[in-house]
């Protein structure tokens, strides 16, 4: 299980789904993805935040607003971290989050296995 994380400069677009769209993908990584998941599947369900929405085993799409709640988040998630692998993830979900908060239009997705 892992998440990769992936930022979109409009609605995400695989181009291997055979369509006229162009591609959107502006960047992404693979680094954070077991110790991110891991971290996602311990948060509290069914609360305020938005990152508990995230499932680890399909894609998730959050818009620029949803990344700017999101990051609300880190500072909390910071705290439950148990070792630098973790720690590394958070801080490099939160690069993420920021670029899409920051993009007009962005999407961050979060592609699970």
């Amino acid at each position: 299980m892992g998440i990769d994380l992936q930022l979109h400069d409009g609605r995400p677009f695989w181009p291997s789904r055979r369509s006229k769209r162009r591609a959107t993908l502006i960047r992404q990584t693979h680094e954070p993805g077991e110790a991110l998941a891991q971290l996602i599947v311990k948060l509290p369900r069914n609360t305020s935040g938005k990152l508990w929405t995230v499932d680890p085993y399909n894609d998730t799409i959050f818009n620029e607003h949803e990344a700017e709640a999101a990051l609300r988040e880190i500072p909390d998630l910071l705290e439950c971290c148990t070792d630098d692998s973790e720690a590394e993830a958070i801080r490099a979900l939160a690069a993420y989050l920021e670029a899409c908060a920051a993009t007009p239009g962005s999407y961050l997705a979060f592609a699970g296995d």
